[in-house]
């Protein structure tokens, strides 16, 4: 079962997924839109691999100094926090419940990296 999930973030959502699958060789696992019709979350396979991706308010490419995130499912938010807290990680998003069922949280790596951690598995 997958546990760490990569997530990128595209100003045209839909035109990424078309594109990631033509380019890469990605297929659709699930697309999910927001009330307006846009792509609120998707989640694409290559082989036994996934990735997640939603859209981004900007049309400005990345940066070399933006986050990349990364998704990493756990069976104990509160406690992962927890641990995490004490070793000295940056909580940057305290845990929440989401509306599609899970408990997530954020945190910075010492490296400044932005991991989110939560119990959703794709």
């Amino acid at each position: 079962m997958r546990t760490v999930y990569p997530v990128f973030r595209y100003p045209d959502p839909r035109s990424a997924i078309d594109w990631l699958c033509a380019a890469f060789g990605f297929q659709v696992h699930a697309v999910h839109e927001a009330p307006d019709g846009t792509v609120a979350h998707a989640e694409l396979v290559l082989d036994t691999g996934m990735i997640m991706l939603g859209g981004r308010a900007d049309a400005t490419p990345r940066s070399a100094d933006d986050d990349c995130p990364i998704y990493v499912a756990v069976p104990d938010v509160d406690a992962h926090c927890a641990q995490a807290r004490a070793a000295g990680a940056e909580i940057t998003q305290e845990p929440f419940d989401t509306d599609y069922g899970s408990r997530d949280y954020a945190a910075r790596d010492l490296a400044g990296n932005v991991w989110a951690f939560g119990t959703y598995r794709p």
